[in-house]
């Protein structure tokens, strides 16, 4: 799955391409998704910086990265903004999105993008390198139910180097604190309250009309058939991740970044 876009044109890998033609803008449609993204979710960019920066405190500015459920690629847009030298593999499931990644990056040689699901024991086999310096996701893997999760963040512990570096940002709520969560959420949503009132558009409404477009229709239709409308798993805690990790086989694990709300865990190997 992805954050919480699809390919037409040459692409750059082995995505899905629907060979759309060029008159399509995929700046355009990359800026509306980062957009509806930081109406949820407004340290967004925040979040990005600390994952670049502890990529580049752990790895350097040429690291090979993986961008794991990488929706529109907006890991990867950042990434290679911040580090020209850098390269990047994007995977992810989502045809819609990795339709809008593909158009955003053809004929970029640094970049490739790869279908598969995350949830087949079997998705790394698709991948065109055996190890990264550093792999990256931000707000997608809530969708994953702990066990499943724990299982992934082995997969991915066996594909970051020794020295390398994972991290996940994502919705990390705290249990042992509902009252605070409650008040979190409820100040969250009076701000999207008045956002929406402005005009901004929420993921029904993105999603809308990428459904209308002649390029994205297709795609989207499909992607509605992955995977059903949005579903959230159980979103264990910061220390749940930090543990898992350590367990999974990274040397060290902790959070480098929190809100309210969310966090980034990094594991380093």
């Amino acid at each position: 799955m992805t954050e919480t876009g699809t390919e037409t044109g040459t692409g750059t890998g082995s995505g899905t391409g629907t060979g759309a033609g060029p008159g399509t803008d995929w700046r355009a449609w990359q800026d509306s998704w980062d957009r509806q993204q930081q109406w949820y979710l407004p340290d967004r960019e925040e979040r990005f910086t600390i994952m670049l920066d502890m990529v580049e405190a752990v790895v350097g500015t040429a690291p090979r990265v993986l961008d794991l459920a990488c929706g529109t690629g907006s890991i990867t847009d950042r990434l290679l903004k911040r580090f020209p030298e850098a390269t990047s593999v994007g995977v992810d499931l989502d045809p819609a999105l990795l339709t809008i990644a593909e158009g955003t990056f053809a004929g970029d040689e640094r970049v490739t993008f790869v279908t598969a699901d995350l949830k087949d024991p079997d998705w790394a086999a698709a991948l065109p390198h055996d190890s990264y310096d550093a792999v990256l996701t931000a707000t997608a893997l809530h969708w994953l139910y702990s066990e499943p999760l724990a299982a992934l963040y082995g997969q991915v512990a066996g594909l970051v180097r020794d020295g390398g570096v994972f991290m996940n940002a994502d919705h990390m709520p705290d249990p042992a604190t509902p009252r605070l969560n409650a008040a979190e959420s409820a100040y969250r949503h009076r701000r999207m309250d008045r956002a929406k009132a402005e005009g901004v558009l929420d993921w029904k409404e993105w999603w809308q009309l990428a459904a209308q477009d002649p390029v994205l229709a297709g795609p989207t239709a499909k992607r509605f058939e992955i995977y059903g409308e949005h579903a959230d798993g159980d979103m264990p805690s910061v220390e749940w991740h930090a543990r898992t990790l350590r367990e999974a086989g990274f040397a060290e694990a902790r959070p480098v970044w929190a809100s309210p709300s969310d966090a980034v865990v990094l594991g380093l190997k």
